[in-house]
C-alpha cells in the first residue's frame, strides 16, 4: 500500500506588526536570547529560521574554539518555542496581531531532547525549527542546529505547554 501523502500547508503571510512583535519578544524581551545573540531570519506558520554568531563568550572548549553544548541546547529550545509562537499566530489569523502576541504568556518547555552530532566549530550557526503538532495544550517540535554551510551539528525535539 503506498504511503498517504499530506497536502502541503498553505504558506502563512504574517502582518509586519505581528512579525515585529514576535521579533521584539524573542530577540529583546527574553534576556537570555539577547545574551546568546539569537536572531530571527524568517517566520512562517509552521517553520522558523534563525542564526547565531559565534563569540568568545559562547566557547565551551577553549582549545578547539567549540561552541558550548549548553548554548546549542538553549538555542534549540528557544527556536522550538519560536516555532510554536508562529504556529499559534497562524492558528489565530482572524485576531488582530496585538491580541495574538498576548497568547504566548503561558508558553513553556515541558520536555527537551538534544542529540549532539558534530563539534560546533564556526563563525556563524543556522537554526531551524518546525511544529510537528499544535494541540490545545501541548505542542511538539523538531529543531536543527547547523553550521554556516548547512551541515547538521545537533538536532532536537521538544514539547511545550501552550495553555
Amino acid at each position: 500500500m503506498p504511503p498517504i501523502s499530506r497536502a502541503p500547508a498553505l504558506p502563512v503571510q504574517f502582518e509586519p506588526e505581528f512579525v515585529a512583535g514576535v521579533r521584539e519578544i524573542f530577540e529583546h524581551r527574553i534576556p537570555f536570547n539577547a545574551l546568546l545573540g539569537l536572531e530571527i531570519d524568517d517566520i512562517g506558520g509552521e517553520r522558523v529560521h534563525g542564526h547565531l554568531a559565534m563569540r568568545p563568550e559562547l566557547v565551551g572548549h577553549f582549545v578547539h574554539n567549540r561552541i558550548h553544548g549548553g548554548v546549542i541546547s538553549a538555542c534549540l529550545d528557544a527556536m522550538g518555542g519560536l516555532a510554536v509562537m508562529a504556529a499559534i499566530g497562524a492558528r489565530h489569523l482572524d485576531e488582530p496581531p496585538f491580541q495574538r502576541l498576548h497568547r504566548f504568556g503561558k508558553l513553556g518547555t515541558i520536555d527537551l531532547r538534544v542529540d549532539y552530532l558534530r563539534p560546533g566549530i564556526g563563525e556563524r550557526f543556522l537554526l531551524e525549527a518546525e511544529v510537528l503538532r499544535l494541540g490545545s495544550r501541548v505542542a511538539s517540535t523538531r529543531m536543527s542546529f547547523l553550521d554556516a554551510e548547512g551541515k547538521l551539528l545537533a538536532s532536537g525535539a521538544a514539547a511545550y505547554i501552550v495553555s
